[in-house]
């Protein structure tokens, strides 16, 4: 078998499609074993008919956003299914043009199974990678030597085969040719899945519609900072609720406690002086 490298996705660069999801912000995942009504039935998504190809899912998104209610920022979209041959069996390829926020149950939808998704969100970029086996996420990134987690260096063997510049080790590599990542995401999703991605596959097919709902805030834990420049060199710092919560307590006890203005008394030779002068 050809391993699949970034060549095999060079059509991305030139592609209309690619880059209306790019600049939009798009989420694609590949769901095993599961129909398409099956994975839209799993994330709440209404019933909305089919679409004839990424028109047709492009037109029902654009109704329903032009439906929305201006008011509040509104998170719901219209996303596509549709079934695709892949590795042991089919698969569900489900297409959002989301802003990069991606099919809220993933992680179930793996339980017995696979999942791998990739997605871009439509301001500043920010592109994503999930790899989920059995409702466990083993490996994510957004920069491919900065990876987390449960297996977070097990694929590593296979995106230094795609192209992505790392080093055995999993760090950085400087050393090789620059390659569009975007291309070795989706050549790395091909391997996990089996299914290869192309302007036709995605342009052509016939999508079974539903319209997802904005999914509710969830309550945050921690705050991560995870920043790695163009060295390789990688700052990574975690708070904790509590801890920016005493953080700001401290702050805001600092800014209303009362303000002492205190005044230099002069020395009593100085005012001795100051009466003689006079």
């Amino acid at each position: 078998m050809t391993p699949v490298t970034t060549d095999d996705y060079a059509w991305i660069r030139t592609s209309p499609l690619f880059r209306h999801m790019r600049e939009s912000g798009y989420s694609v995942t590949l769901v095993r074993g599961r129909s398409p009504q099956e994975v839209l039935h799993a994330m709440e998504a209404e019933p909305r008919g089919t679409g004839d190809g990424t028109a047709g899912l492009i037109e029902a998104n654009d109704a329903h956003r032009a439906e929305a209610d201006h008011d509040h920022w509104d998170e719901s979209y219209v996303a596509g299914a549709f079934k695709a041959p892949g590795e042991k069996g089919d698969w569900t390829v489900v297409l959002g043009f989301d802003g990069g926020l991606g099919v809220p149950c993933a992680q179930k939808l793996s339980e017995g199974g696979r999942v791998v998704a990739h997605s871009r969100n439509g301001g500043k970029p920010i592109d994503l990678f999930h790899w989920f086996e059995d409702g466990e996420l083993r490996t994510t990134f957004e920069s491919p030597s900065a990876r987390d987690g449960n297996s977070p260096d097990e694929l590593v063997p296979l995106m230094r085969a795609v192209g992505f510049p790392l080093t055995p080790d999993g760090e950085h590599d400087e050393s090789p040719p620059a390659v569009d990542a975007k291309a070795a995401v989706l050549a790395l999703a091909e391997t996990l899945t089996g299914v290869r991605v192309t302007e036709s596959l995605l342009h052509d097919a016939t999508y079974e519609l539903g319209l997802v709902p904005e999914q509710p805030a969830e309550e945050w834990t921690s705050v991560v900072i995870d920043i790695t420049d163009a060295h390789g060199e990688r700052f990574h710092r975690e708070w904790t609720y509590e801890e920016i919560a005493a953080a700001s307590d401290r702050a805001q006890a600092e800014a209303n406690a009362p303000v002492v203005v205190t005044y230099a008394t002069p020395l009593a030779e100085d005012r001795s002086e100051h009466r003689t002068g006079g």
